[in-house]
């Protein structure tokens, strides 16, 4: 077993990389075990937060360059297998928190990033690590950087490849809390808790509000908005929430 699937409380799911041995450098069956635990998740009515994480003292060291199993072209090793569970995540209707308690170097730092929110372990590190073995950044890194920080500074960590302290990733951007590295697993279960309180089908339509955003003119954003907001406005957690207000009582939210 490459990968472990837990339910935290009812609503949050705890999805672990367990290749400890390798700091969960991914192989072959991790990357097809990741995705079957993330579409487990995204199938569960009940969830309604996924928290993604590492065993041992390492989120995700990259790619486990020793595995030469499947006989697939690189291409199509990022499309189909890496690009796989990446997609999951960005397209999955719960938010995905990345519980970062180590490295996350690579394909561990795409990863990471391609995750909705992240917590960072005061002594983890994030790394573009392609360059010291004369690769690119891969698995959508090129863009998400980019997105988060710019291009001169996503192309200088890029050919850099330098070690992101948790401190420094934060001040970028490219994390939303740091906390002590015993409780970065906790932490980010209780944050999916917390957000499963919140009214799931506008969390989730957010989620694709703002995916969108990232790839699109202000025009073609305003336009998604007003069509998810139709959705949003007929459901009937808008109308506990609404009735909650005005009676100043805490809204019971169903997912429905």
């Amino acid at each position: 077993m490459t990968v472990k699937y837990e339910l935290k409380g009812e609503n949050v799911a705890l999805i672990t990389l367990d290749r400890p041995q390798s700091l969960n450098a991914f192989n072959r069956d991790m990357r097809f075990a990741l995705a079957e635990a993330l579409s487990r998740a995204n199938m569960d009515p009940a969830v309604r937060a996924i928290v993604i994480t590492g065993a041992g003292r390492g989120f995700c060291a990259g790619a486990d360059v020793t595995d030469v199993s499947g006989g697939r072209t690189v291409e199509d090793q990022l499309n189909a297998e890496y690009g796989g569970f990446l997609s999951i995540i960005q397209g999955c209707d719960s938010p995905v928190i990345a519980a970062i308690n180590g490295p996350a170097a690579g394909i561990g730092m795409t990863l990471a990033l391609t995750c909705d929110l992240r917590v960072m372990a005061e002594d983890a590190y994030l790394m573009s690590a392609f360059a010291n073995i004369g690769l690119v950044p891969d698995g959508g890194l090129s863009w998400l950087l980019t997105q988060e920080i710019g291009y001169a500074r996503a192309y200088q960590l890029a050919i850099e490849a330098e070690k992101i302290p948790a401190v420094r990733s934060l001040d970028l951007g490219l994390v939303n809390r740091i906390v002590p590295t015993a409780d970065v697993v906790s932490n980010a279960v209780d944050w999916g808790q917390s957000i499963a309180m919140r009214a799931p089908i506008a969390m989730n339509l957010t989620k694709r509000a703002f995916r969108a955003a990232a790839q699109q003119g202000l025009r073609n954003a305003m336009a998604l908005e007003a069509m998810l907001q139709k959705t949003a406005l007929a459901s009937d957690d808008c109308r506990e929430g609404v009735t909650a207000l005005m009676q100043k009582r805490k809204p019971q939210f169903k997912g429905r």
